[in-house]
Order: C-alpha cells, then sequence, then structure tokens
C-alpha cells in the first residue's frame, strides 16, 4: 500500500526527491538491518542511508550516549568552539585510527556534507601549490555543489548545475581504457603540448560508489601516487562512501600501500547518520586562514558524541574486522553463484561494497523494484544504472544477509524470466 499521507509529500515535496520514488512508502522505525513502514511491514535495508548507516540503525550503545548528552544538556550547536564533545571525538580519533597508522595528519571540521568536505579539500589543495587544475576520473562521484560536480563525471548530476564547471581534468580511471591509464596520465602531464598542465592534486575514490562499483589494485593506486609526488601534486582519496569500515578496512586505502595527503570522510564518520563531515591533512598542507572555509554546522556536536562510541566498540581491537571478513566472503560466494546464469554479468567491487553488474540498465531497475516488493531495500549505480549495489550495515548478521541475498536471486530471476518472455 502506498502511505496515508503521500498526498503530502506529492504537493509540497520539491521534485528533485529521488529514493522516496522507487521506495514509495512512509517509513517509521528502525533498528539494525530492518526498517518498518506505516503499515507495520518490515524491510531488510541494503542501502543504509547510501552507506552512511554502516552501524545499522539506532545502536545501543551510540543511542545511549546521545541520550546521556542531551538530558544532561551537553552543547548541540557550538560552531567550532572548543567543546568536551570534540575533544573527546578527537582523542579516540587519534588513538584508534591515527596512532596505529602512524599518521601525522590533521583534522579539519567542514560542513555535515561529503560535498563540503570535498569542496574543503580541492581548496587547500590548490592554495597548497597555488594551482588551479584538478584532476578526477571517469565514472567518479564527489557530490553536487559546484566545485565538486566539476570533479563528478555523472551527466545527470552535472545537468543541474546552470552554468559551467570548470579547472577539472577528467582522466581514465583503472580499466577504463587497459590498465594503463597511469602511463597515459603521465604522458599527457609531462608532455609540453599536450594542453594539460600539472595539477594542484589527483581527487579519486578507490572504489567508485555511484560510479559502478570499479575499483583500483595496490599497484595502480601506488603509480598514481608516485606520479603526484613527481609532478608536485597532491593525491586526495575520496573515502564519503568507501570509508568508515565499508571497503572492509577503516581507510579504503588501508594495505593499498599509499598514504594520502589528503582524505576526505562523511557519511558513516557520525556512527549514528548523524550529519558530519571532516578532511585529514597533511600538517604541511593545512594552508588555509582561519575561517577562509568556514559553516556554521561545522563540528556538530551530537556527532561528536556518537563517533566516539562508534570507534570505540567497532575499531578498538579485530574482533568487528574479522566480521567485515566473513561477510564480504559471503557476500562474494553468492554474487558469484548468481552471475554464472547471467549473460555478460559480472560481481564488482570490493569489502562490502559489492554488486552485481546486469548490463541492462533497465534490468537492475526492474530487479530493485520486484526486490522491494519481496521486502529488500536495494539500489543501482553505474553509467547506465546496470549495478546492483549491495551497502548493507556493516553488522548484518549473516543470517539477514543470507534473507537478503535470497530475495535478490529471486528477484534476479523473476525478472530475467520476464524479460526473456517479452523478446520472444
Amino acid at each position: 500500500m502506498t502511505s496515508k499521507i503521500d498526498s503530502i509529500f506529492q504537493q509540497r515535496e520539491s521534485d528533485v526527491r529521488s529514493y522516496c520514488r522507487t521506495f514509495n512508502r512512509t517509513f517509521t522505525h528502525a533498528k539494525g538491518s530492518i526498517i518498518r513502514d506505516d503499515g507495520g511491514r518490515e524491510y531488510i535495508d541494503f542501502l543504509a542511508g547510501c552507506g552512511s548507516l554502516n552501524y545499522g540503525h539506532n545502536n545501543p550503545a551510540m543511542q545511549r550516549a546521545l541520550l546521556d548528552h542531551i538530558s544532561g544538556n551537553g552543547l548541540t550547536m557550538a560552531l567550532d568552539f572548543y567543546t568536551d564533545a570534540k575533544a573527546e571525538f578527537l582523542k579516540t580519533f587519534e588513538r584508534i585510527i591515527l596512532k596505529p597508522r602512524s599518521m601525522p595528519h590533521k583534522l579539519m571540521m567542514v560542513g555535515p556534507t561529503g560535498t563540503n568536505a570535498v569542496e574543503a579539500a580541492m581548496k587547500q589543495a590548490r592554495k597548497a601549490t597555488g594551482r588551479e587544475t584538478i584532476i578526477s576520473f571517469t565514472n567518479g562521484f564527489h557530490g553536487c555543489s559546484l566545485g565538486a560536480l566539476a570533479a563528478t563525471g555523472n551527466q545527470h548530476h552535472r545537468g543541474g548545475a546552470g552554468t559551467a564547471l570548470s579547472d577539472v581534468v577528467r582522466m581514465p580511471y583503472q580499466g577504463y581504457i587497459n590498465n594503463t591509464e597511469v602511463e597515459l596520465i603521465e604522458k599527457l602531464i609531462t608532455d609540453p603540448s599536450s594542453g594539460i598542465e600539472a595539477p594542484a592534486a589527483f581527487l579519486i575514490e578507490t572504489i567508485q560508489g555511484e560510479g559502478g562499483l570499479n575499483h583500483v589494485n595496490k599497484e595502480w593506486l601506488q603509480a598514481l601516487a608516485g606520479l603526484a609526488k613527481d609532478v608536485g601534486a597532491l593525491l586526495i582519496v575520496d573515502d564519503v562512501q568507501a570509508g568508515c569500515g565499508r571497503s572492509g578496512k577503516f581507510f579504503s586505502f588501508d594495505e593499498l600501500g599509499v598514504m594520502p595527503d589528503i582524505i576526505t570522510l562523511a557519511k558513516s564518520l557520525s556512527g549514528y547518520g548523524l550529519p558530519m563531515g571532516m578532511v585529514l591533512i597533511k600538517p604541511e598542507y593545512d594552508v588555509l586562514s582561519p575561517g577562509e572555509h568556514n559553516g556554521t554546522f561545522r563540528g556538530n556536536n551530537l556527532a561528536f558524541v556518537t563517533a566516539k562510541v562508534a570507534l570505540e566498540v567497532f575499531w578498538a581491537d579485530d574482533v568487528f574486522k574479522a566480521h567485515l571478513t566473513r561477510s564480504e566472503k559471503y557476500i562474494r560466494q553468492r554474487l558469484n553463484d548468481m552471475q554464472r546464469s547471467l549473460t555478460g554479468a559480472q560481481v564488482k567491487g570490493r569489502g562490502l561494497m559489492q554488486g552485481i553488474d546486469v548490463v541492462d540498465g533497465e534490468l537492475a531497475k526492474a530487479v530493485s523494484v520486484e526486490a522491494f516488493k519481496r521486502g529488500l531495500i536495494i539500489e543501482t549505480s553505474g553509467p547506465q544504472d546496470q549495478v546492483l549495489k549491495i551497502l548493507a550495515p556493516l553488522t548484518t548478521p549473516i543470517e539477514v544477509l543470507q534473507k537478503g541475498l535470497d530475495i535478490l536471486k529471486q528477484s534476479l530471476e523473476c525478472c530475467t524470466t520476464e524479460q526473456k518472455k517479452g523478446a520472444a
């Protein structure tokens, strides 16, 4: 059934709304990997706030800390004042994330979105190097504010700008040609007649969330990092969607043998779905003057509270990492089984950011719709929206993953059968 108050959304909410068009229900409750609509029906959540709920809905430890902070009249909004909540988050992030990796990075609190983090990162790189051009990559997605949108490849999103998107040059991502992309990029940058200047930075997702779950390997990323150093450019890794454990490690570049100059984080950084964006910067590139990049809501104290708990609960030891490894292997195995029965299909991604490319965007959309009817929320990505993308909460129990993947398999079988009938 549709929502009883669906008409208010139709009448008053802007037509730019998107996810609710596919998942046309009014949702009222959520816990772990399950959300419930106003009719009492439950759905397995394989979208998780587009990667903003890596630890599931309403994690009890974070919930308790948040309620204690609020009931104790802790600061909610504080601009970029020093607060106890910020101090505790910074100390915890340093102890659990930075020091074990020998990371010297400073933490820049920015507006509470991923796109704002990208804007800040691009500004830092340009000011630090004195250059204007940013090199981003085919199929990359970095946000919809104008600076980040200039670095985004998706034609649909770029079409909403209404103005020129400048000072970004697009280069081929790994696999876009034949895995010799870095050599091509090097030739273009070093050839004085190519028309492409050495950039301020390379901006890259190591796993492309909206771009279709393409990902780089260790050798390719190391070659790019080496090129950046050789030409005096910075390496920015956009970990807004692939970070905070989505890759199977806290950072998506962990174990890839590089240390980015600048890293962007948002989405699941707060752990609870509360808005929070942050940029990690090597100290020598922390060059913006006080207030040169700001925002009223830089430093969401409620998010600091839950982010600290998320780090302590999930990243202080190796227990959670072992769970992620098991879940990653299980998802890969199930997707490989599904792929075998689909002509041309391909399993893509890594960690708990995997999916299946079914080649046909119309088929992928039909599967998403069918899965929702059966109680599973799963979205699509890729240049033709042809990739069914699994972004289940990282905490999802194996038995819930199994049930959700069963629904995905059944939906695939149903839609491919219908497609074959239609073609006959």
